[in-house]
């Protein structure tokens, strides 16, 4: 992994814990099929109180209730509420997935950044959708966000760099995102290299560095709840449409989509230059 992307830290039974592991990446000679799926059945989750979440009271657009989800999930204590998973697909449409951060989500869409020479980055030049994943367990709560993702400007991309850390910028000046790696030794003094310069330069680009803005056309909020009813809330972007088929129906006749959910409207809403969105509940 490089700057863009992240590291969990460990956890419970995770390696280097206190609970479980070794440091290295050891593992306990036990960890035999019967053993591993024994483990598998014991784990649980959405356990514990949670929040309810009344789907009627949403608001028109999917913006506002995203943030107000991340900041609750950072007041309950969810370690790094803005990290998310994004997944794209090469021009075969395999699929690669990834943890990285959130730089900003406003009226244009989700920012994030990577170098566009990474694994990341040619896929999105190939194929220029993907989808984001959040995932707040404390609160047991999702968000996953899909859509045509765009590159921002130079300018707006070296702006987005120099409002991040100096090691962001130092591992951004490392570049090679993605490549093979001859040896640790190597990366060290790329990155001694990148660190003087960074000194040197602070205002610095990195070449590569690269913002992205995924624009959405379907935003689905999950909450979880103890006796498995959770509230699934999809909206679907419609810009400039007015067809009352698409921006929701208020008849008692509700036909199933392809996925089986229902299409019976849960209010329709104007967002940013004129653009509607439909909401709708899904089975969980």
């Amino acid at each position: 992994m490089s700057g863009d992307e992240t590291t969990p830290a460990p956890g419970p039974g995770t390696a280097g814990s206190r609970t479980g592991g070794s440091p290295g990446g050891a593992h306990r000679g036990d960890d035999d099929d019967h053993s591993f799926r024994a483990l598998l059945r014991s784990l649980r989750a959405g356990m514990g109180e949670l929040p309810p979440f009344d789907a009627e009271q949403a608001p028109p657009e999917p913006l506002p209730l995203f943030r107000r989800w991340l900041r609750e999930a950072a007041e309950a204590g969810a370690p790094e509420p803005h990290t998310m998973t994004l997944a794209t697909a090469d021009a075969a449409g395999r699929p690669s997935l990834r943890t990285v951060m959130l730089h900003d989500a406003d009226g244009s869409g989700w920012h994030f950044a990577t170098h566009r020479t990474s694994r990341k980055g040619r896929e999105l030049a190939e194929r220029p959708w993907a989808s984001l994943g959040f995932y707040w367990a404390v609160l047991g709560r999702q968000v996953r966000v899909s859509g045509p993702v765009t590159a921002a400007s130079p300018e707006e991309s070296a702006a987005d760099l120099r409002r991040r850390s100096p090691a962001a910028l130092v591992a951004a000046l490392v570049g090679r995102q993605s490549e093979v790696l001859d040896s640790r030794r190597e990366l060290a003094d790329a990155f001694r290299e990148a660190r003087a310069r960074a000194e040197r330069e602070p205002e610095t680009a990195a070449a590569t560095w690269t913002l992205y803005v995924l624009e959405p056309e379907e935003v689905e909020f999950y909450q979880g709840d103890p006796d498995r009813q959770h509230v699934r809330l999809r909206y679907r972007r419609h810009p400039g449409t007015t067809d009352p088929d698409v921006t929701g129906r208020t008849d008692d006749t509700v036909p199933p989509t392809r996925s089986g959910a229902s299409t019976r409207d849960h209010g329709t809403g104007d967002g940013p230059a004129g653009i509607r969105w439909h909401r709708e509940l899904l089975w969980p």
